[in-house]
């Protein structure tokens, strides 16, 4: 049976939230063990009927996710941050065949990086391990709970979960069904924990709990990500902005250029993958050709002065566009002199996540691929794809914009770390 409690909002101020948190902890570290030996048809057999549950649960996820929404209305969430929040029947089937869809996935535990033999016949190999017991800290997403939650149960570890309050019930609701459909699989309840309070003092907590929560993933906007890194005791796997770059180089196609705007802007413009920067090369032919349609589709352009020049319609820009993530239909634009203007501004302005060239210049290309230095580099497609589904990894942890350890999409070997395995026979170090 889980630890783990629903508990009265009287009762959670009444203890000690690190003394809640802490035992949360301890009881996922105590049932990774037992997930970290069950074997991939056991965890590929669970996930599925983790999947089946969120199917059967329509209703109950529905309805609490209209809750949600409502209250959201309510309190002034933003267009973007509702999109976010919304389940539909089809978003949440589709969040069920992810699930599904990551039970499928080759298991990275227990691959073997690599072998060598030393001169003295010892044998080495590196062999992936999960990590151990993650914390996933998150805003208004709901289907982060059942990504996250199959992700680290297929790579072997344990998650305690700390979503936003404006997703409370939806969470709850698609976390009651994943934990339904695990355990009948055989994978401990303690495997996968929600926090039972919104109290901010439990993200603290989390932070603070080295020795018991092996790393942080943080989901979410600035001010989340900013005090997580700056808090934390524990290794954080970073998810930052996506302030990302379209530039259209003079030798793209226009039609291709056209398309691959307009859908990387508005296919969905809350996702961390949409573009928020449109640079266009000065000699590019058809500049009002390209952003026109944006603003037929009612995104707001906001310009430098070459931009503004293009269409009445475009607003000035200021200082601070070129460094914000708009997640709606807002889009900052400029003209820029040619490749190497494009790869300075993309290095001042850009978060590191995705940033893409149009162009049918093969060489320049390549060498916009070669120094953008962003997790994800991308040629004559959309920033939209940008997701760990997309890339064929199933359900994705998040985008990591950092440089150690995992980098883009997070999925299964991203929550993994390796041992080194030495086999002997009877040497000793003279």
């Amino acid at each position: 049976m889980s630890t783990q409690l629903e508990l009265p909002a009287e009762t959670v101020a009444a203890e000690s939230v690190t003394d809640l948190v802490e035992g949360i902890a301890r009881a996922a570290r105590s049932a990774q063990r037992v997930l970290a030996r069950m074997s991939s048809p056991e965890k590929e057999q669970a996930l599925q009927l983790a999947a089946d549950s969120l199917r059967a649960a329509e209703g109950d996820i529905l309805a609490a996710n209209a809750t949600d929404m409502a209250n959201g209305a309510a309190n002034g969430l933003s267009s973007a941050m509702l999109d976010r929040l919304k389940l539909t029947p089809e978003r949440l089937a589709a969040m069920a065949d992810a699930v599904a869809q990551v039970a499928v996935l080759t298991d990275p535990v227990g691959h073997v990086i690599d072998e060598s033999s030393r001169p003295n016949g010892m044998v080495l190999q590196r062999v992936r391990i999960p990590v151990g017991v993650i914390g996933i800290i998150y805003e208004s997403r709901p289907n982060v709970t059942a990504d996250a939650a199959a992700l680290c149960v297929r790579s072997g570890n344990a998650t305690l979960l700390r979503g936003g309050s404006e997703a409370v019930h939806s969470n709850r609701a698609i976390h009651a069904a994943l934990v339904a459909g695990l355990t009948q699989g055989g994978v401990p309840a303690d495997a996968v924990q929600l926090m039972p309070t919104q109290d901010r003092a439990a993200v603290g907590a989390m932070l603070a709990a080295a020795g018991l929560i092996d790393m942080i993933v943080p989901r979410g906007g600035k001010s989340l990500v900013a005090r997580v890194q700056a808090d934390a005791r524990v290794p954080v796997l970073a998810h930052l902005d996506g302030i990302n770059h379209t530039f259209v180089h003079a030798a793209a196609d226009p039609a291709m250029a056209k398309a691959i705007a307009l859908n990387a802007k508005m296919r969905r413009t809350g996702i961390c993958g949409a573009m928020e920067t449109l640079l266009i090369d000065a000699t590019y032919p058809d500049p009002h050709g390209l952003v026109e349609p944006l603003l037929d589709a009612g995104c707001e352009l906001r310009g430098d002065a070459r931009a503004c020049a293009i269409d009445p319609r475009i607003l000035p820009a200021s200082d601070e566009d070129w460094d914000t993530e708009y997640l709606e239909a807002i889009l900052s634009v400029a003209v820029v002199d040619g490749l190497d203007a494009a790869l300075t501004h993309v290095s001042t302005h850009a978060s590191g996540h995705t940033d893409a060239i149009v162009t049918q210049d093969q060489s320049v290309a390549d060498r916009f691929l070669a120094e953008a230095d962003s997790a994800i580099v991308m040629h004559n497609a959309s920033s939209q794809f940008a997701d760990g589904g997309e890339f064929g990894l199933g359900a994705e942890i998040g985008i990591a914009t950092g440089r150690l350890h995992a980098r883009g999409p997070v999925a299964l070997e991203g929550l993994t770390t390796y041992k080194w395995l030495v086999r002997g026979t009877g040497q000793v170090r003279p």
